[in-house]
């Protein structure tokens, strides 16, 4: 589960899940929610392979984002299918998704960075929390 909120000119993300894997794919999965529309609409025709290595598990989460962003950035891939496994220091997911396409995918928010302000990953008492605010 994961809610949008508002956060001065930012927008902030806030993400609750049983587990770290499902926290990392939640997460995933809130930011194309942040970006487009309608992130259905995303067709899992391509698969990526992303891996990472941090020792903190705030900074795997921000780079796993950071990662998504440029790949929407650089190369126009977008992402709504998401399969992660966070096994500290490594992070490693599946990805599935399409080239954006203009006549499909309708951006709702340019974002401009996943920042380190008030970016947390911690344990909940049900189960695991992350805060990320995104710079808008």
């Amino acid at each position: 589960m994961y809610e949008l909120f508002d956060h001065t000119a930012d927008l902030g993300l806030r993400i609750r899940a049983e587990n770290l894997d499902a926290l990392f794919a939640e997460a995933a999965v809130a930011l194309s929610e942040a970006l487009l529309e309608d992130p259905r609409a995303i067709e899992p025709s391509t698969e990526e392979r992303f891996a990472l290595e941090a020792e903190r598990l705030d900074d795997l989460l921000h780079d796993w984002l950071a990662e998504l962003l440029y790949a929407f950035g650089a190369r126009h891939m977008l992402f709504g299918r998401f399969d992660a496994r966070v096994r500290p220091p490594r992070f490693e997911a599946v990805a599935l998704g399409e080239r954006f396409d203009a006549r499909r995918h309708r951006v709702k928010t340019e974002i401009k960075a996943v920042t380190y302000h008030a970016l947390r990953v911690e344990r909940a008492a049900d189960g695991w929390l992350a805060e990320v605010v995104l710079d808008i």
